[in-house]
């Protein structure tokens, strides 16, 4: 072979090779290209499926927010469908993804509750202190139930106050009982060992031994009228009750309608959350002095504050026996109360602190009150914030004893109405008609209306049920 041959041969060769690399490269293109397709089709149906999840969970806990039965959610689905049909033709599938069964959504309502209960877990843990409010109640299938609830502050003054738990109590319940349960709870909660009050609701009603006879027919009266209606005349059924007809039972009954009014008022002043125990303490002082004016007046026939009581004119005739339910029902307020009474000048010091004499304070406190006092510029802030706020703006090393004291006292449960709400609630969830609710459903549904904490609907949409969800 020639030199010329050669050369020509290793040219083809080389432009051979040149041209199997383009087509190498061409193809590795091409299978990069297909590659990222499916990756991106991949994750446009994971973000698809993802968005479903999360939007299934926000409407999961929308329909326990507002206590509704969880089956609910397949006819929330097909509103939503049939909504989308004449409006958004071009989205219905994305609706009718969206997994709404009543197993689906009570699986959300329980991974929601769980959520929940870990972020309550995360703000408990730099509590300085906390305390609980407890009370009890039987639920629809007459089992006695537990409520729980935290009240904790911590080194910047932020104050949590959340449903806690829910404890079915079978068998005794004594009060070692109680405090064995709620030592589990604390311990299986993992809070700190920093609780400084336990709020209970330990007394019998305030009225009722001295107006059974009283409240009993009232009762019957009004599941009469509920039953029959109002176009009945009850006048015709004075057989069945005969109350009616007896002057000296209806001044009892405009003597309780007056005294159940005031009681009302006050009720209606320690209602709600965010409540500092003073203000609430400060309304039951005020009420334990009008019930001390009332049982004066009243046995000096005055009427002036029982309106109802002095439209009838029997009533002057009973004025002792008045005033000394009067006096029996101050006597119970002022023994309910009692615990409040042993700290009520810490409370007005916390509450008052530029007011408050230096000279009476405990003695830790008397240095920092001075200080306090004699500084306009934190007399102006305690004018213009919050209580709360102004003590998270004293500094740390100048009040180390002021700050410390307003943490024990606004951590202190006032009353047990947080636990009360509790009751209404499980009342219209586990009705009669709804019974079947497990302890653990129930749970995570009172979680979910009180809170004032938001879950993570993302985390949970990416994590998912963890388990199969029917649609």
């Amino acid at each position: 072979m020639n030199r010329q041959q050669t050369g020509r041969r290793q040219y083809e060769q080389a432009a051979d090779s040149k041209l199997s690399t383009k087509e190498e490269k061409a193809t590795a293109q091409k299978l990069a290209a297909n590659l990222q397709a499916q990756q991106n089709f991949f994750h446009r149906q994971t973000a698809i499926q993802e968005s479903s999840t999360k939007a299934s969970f926000m409407l999961s806990f929308k329909l326990a927010k507002a206590s509704k039965p969880l089956s609910e959610g397949e006819f929330l689905k097909e509103c939503m469908v049939e909504t989308a049909r004449v409006l958004r033709p071009e989205s219905k599938d994305k609706f009718e993804k969206i997994s709404l069964s009543c197993r689906t959504v009570t699986r959300r309502v329980e991974l929601i509750g769980e959520d929940i209960t870990s972020n309550l877990n995360k703000k408990a843990e730099p509590f300085t202190l906390y305390s609980l409010a407890l009370d009890e109640s039987n639920d629809v299938k007459d089992t006695a139930q537990l409520f729980i609830s935290i009240l904790g502050i911590n080194d910047t003054f932020e104050m949590t106050e959340e449903f806690l738990t829910m404890e079915p109590l079978k068998g005794q319940t004594r009060g070692e009982d109680l405090y064995d349960r709620v030592s589990a709870v604390v311990e299986n909660m993992k809070l700190p060992c920093k609780l400084i009050n336990g709020t209970t609701d330990g007394s019998p009603n305030l009225t009722g031994k001295n107006l059974n006879h009283v409240v009993n027919p009232v009762v019957k009266l009004v599941n009469f009228i509920r039953a029959r209606g109002l176009q009945h005349q009850l006048q015709e059924k004075a057989d069945e009750f005969p109350e009616l007809s007896n002057k000296s039972w209806l001044c009892d009954f405009a003597f309780a309608a007056d005294v159940f009014s005031h009681m009302n008022e006050l009720n209606m002043k320690l209602q709600g959350k965010d409540q500092f125990v003073q203000d609430m303490y400060t309304n039951v002082k005020a009420f334990k002095s009008k019930l001390v004016l009332f049982s004066r007046q009243i046995l000096n026939k005055s009427f002036t504050h029982f309106s109802t009581l002095a439209t009838l004119n029997e009533a002057g005739a009973k004025v002792k026996k008045y005033s000394e339910s009067l006096d029996a029902l101050h006597g119970e307020f002022c023994r309910r109360f009692s615990d409040f009474e042993k700290i009520d000048k810490s409370l007005q010091l916390v509450a008052c602190p530029l007011s408050k004499d230096p000279e009476s304070a405990p003695e830790e406190l008397q240095l920092e009150l001075i200080d306090l006092q004699s500084d306009p510029v934190l007399k102006e802030k305690f004018n213009s914030l919050k209580l709360k706020d102004f003590y998270a703006s004293l500094n740390e090393a100048a009040f180390p004893n002021l700050r410390r004291t307003a943490q024990k006292m606004l951590a202190l449960f006032g009353l047990t109405y947080v636990c009360e709400q509790m009751f209404s609630i499980m009342n219209i969830n586990k009705a009669s008609h709804r019974s079947q609710l497990t302890d653990q459903n129930l749970r995570s549904i009172l979680r979910i209306v009180t809170t004032k904490l938001t879950p993570d609907f993302d985390a949970l949409a990416k994590k998912g049920d963890q388990q199969h969800c029917s649609h």
